[in-house]
C-alpha cells in the first residue's frame, strides 16, 4: 500500500469515528491493511487496538462499502464482532469454505443461539453482535457507506492465529513511502 492511501484511510476513519461519537484514546495504536492483496478498496480494513492484554483484547475498526475482510478463522481466539455503527454483513462457515457449505451449526447473535448453514450470511445492524468461536471461518463487509466495527476477544495474535482461505493474503501490507506517515502503524514496528 502507498503511505498516502494509508493516511487517507486514517483520515476517513477518524472523521467517521468523530461524526458518530467514538472518541479514541490518546496515542491510539493504528493498523491499516489491504491484506497484502494490493487493492485496499476491495480488501481493506482500518483497525485501532484499544486493549492488548494477555487475556483479552478490544478493537474498533472502520471499513467503507466495498471493503471486505477476507475469509479466515482463528484456532485460539474467540471473538465478538459488533456493528457499532452502520450495517455489517457477516458470512460464516463451520469449517473450510467449499468443504463445509450447507452444514448446519449454531452461532450466537445478540447472545441468542441461531442455527445457520455453513456459508450463510446475515446482517448486523448498529449495536448487534455475533460470537465466533475458534475454527469458524468468517468474512465481513459493510452494507452501509461507512461502518464502525467493534471486536472484543480473547488474546489476539495477528502473526500466528489468522488462517486465511486465500493463501495470497498477508496480514500486514508492504508500504510504499510516497509521503510522510500521519501516525505510526502497529506494522511499522514489525
Amino acid at each position: 500500500m502507498k503511505r498516502s492511501q494509508i493516511n487517507q484511510l486514517i483520515r476517513q476513519a477518524s472523521k467517521c469515528f468523530a461524526e458518530h461519537g467514538w472518541t479514541l484514546p490518546p496515542n491510539p495504536r493504528w493498523d491499516v491493511t489491504d491484506f497484502g492483496l494490493g487493492d485496499h478498496e476491495r480488501f481493506g480494513l482500518v483497525l485501532v487496538n484499544l486493549a492488548e492484554e494477555r487475556e483479552y483484547c478490544e478493537k474498533v475498526m472502520f471499513a467503507r462499502r466495498g471493503m471486505t475482510t477476507p475469509s479466515h478463522c482463528h484456532r485460539k481466539k474467540k471473538e465478538d464482532i459488533i456493528s457499532r455503527w452502520g450495517g455489517l454483513r457477516v458470512q460464516v462457515w463451520n469449517g473450510l469454505p467449499g468443504e463445509s457449505d450447507g452444514d448446519k451449526f449454531t452461532v450466537f447473535v445478540n447472545n441468542e443461539p441461531r442455527v445457520v448453514g455453513s456459508g450463510d450470511s446475515f446482517t448486523l445492524n448498529s449495536g448487534e453482535r455475533v460470537r465466533l468461536v475458534p475454527g469458524v471461518y468468517h468474512e465481513f463487509f459493510p452494507e452501509s457507506e461507512d461502518c464502525i466495527i467493534g471486536e472484543v476477544s480473547t488474546a489476539n495474535d495477528d502473526l500466528h492465529d489468522n488462517f486465511f482461505v486465500n493463501p495470497d493474503v498477508g496480514r500486514y501490507p508492504g508500504v510504499d513511502e510516497d509521503e510522510p506517515p500521519l501516525v505510526r502503524l502497529v506494522s511499522d514496528a514489525k
